[in-house]
């Protein structure tokens, strides 16, 4: 084979087991929150072997990714092909939080106050329209969360954090490899302590607030959003701290860095959403 049809050559992997052994592990992982919620003695075991093999297939298919990457089968071809498939699954993302953003302006704007105005108000006599509230028909004392304090600082925080990668990204642009690490190790920390503080809210809202899922509109509005947010921090903070033992290693260059931009776009979007969080779901 030539060089120039090597190069225009679009490179097919061997067939693969990660494939189905994701898909297993999102199937147990399903079955056991199910079991669990039913309350199922099973459950928690079931869902945590799940969850196992769910890393255990991320950490292999991956990896073979960064070897079939370093031995120099990709071209430019497979490297679009990379970057439109981060793009769409980002897009996706962002249409995930569009529908819990949706949900809550519907029932903040909609919902709520036509429960409480024309013939619908008799069904619930008494019932004042208002947000934060928990809704009709359920009994209790509300006490919403604060735009200051932990959330402004976890705001400050994300804000950081947004800075430090992007200063990671112009020492790899440079060939600082010291400037490149110490900004990835900046950005994992300040992701470690957003999930901490934000684990203390969601534990003193439970506990002391008496906040909680079957709070009604507000408290299953406010816990899906920051919940999955959170989650999806821990999932960044740990992809970024996989590049950043990966640049330990020195395995990126400036011409060659698309699992570090990938990293910084997720953690950029998982940033924007915060701020949109902060101000919809806090603020207002």
């Amino acid at each position: 084979m030539t060089q120039q049809s090597a190069d225009n050559a679009y490179y097919v992997p061997q067939p693969s087991r990660w494939p189905i052994t994701g898909a297993c592990a999102l199937f147990i992982s399903l079955l056991g929150a199910a079991t669990w919620i039913n309350r199922g003695a099973a459950g928690p075991y079931i869902l945590a072997a799940g969850a196992a093999l769910l890393v255990y297939m991320l950490f292999g298919w991956f990896g073979t990714v960064i070897r079939e990457s370093e031995a120099g089968l990709y071209n430019a071809q497979v490297d679009r092909s990379y970057r439109w498939a981060m793009g769409w699954f980002i897009f996706s993302e962002t249409l995930f939080f569009a529908a819990f953003f949706g949900a809550l302006f519907y029932m903040r704007w909609h919902a709520v106050p036509d429960l409480a105005s024309g013939d619908t108000s008799e069904l619930w006599p008494g019932f004042k329209v208002g947000w934060p509230t928990m809704g009709p028909g359920i009994e209790g004392q509300l006490t919403p969360m604060r735009a200051t304090g932990v959330p402004l600082i976890n705001t400050l925080i994300l804000l950081t954090s947004a800075a430090t990668l992007l200063w990671a990204h112009r020492g790899l642009q440079k060939g600082a490899r010291r400037q490149l690490t110490l900004g990835l190790f900046a950005t994992v920390a300040l992701g470690v302590v957003f999930l901490g503080l934000q684990f203390g809210e969601h534990y003193r809202a439970y506990t002391q607030m008496k906040l909680t899922l079957g709070s009604g509109a507000y408290g299953a509005t406010f816990f899906m959003l920051t919940g999955f947010h959170g989650l999806h921090v821990a999932i960044g903070a740990t992809v970024l701290s996989v590049i950043l033992v990966r640049s330990l290693r020195g395995d990126f260059t400036p011409d060659n860095q698309f699992a570090f931009q990938a990293a910084s776009w997720y953690w950029q979007f998982v940033d924007v959403v915060w701020l949109l969080m902060y101000v919809l779901v806090y603020w207002l």
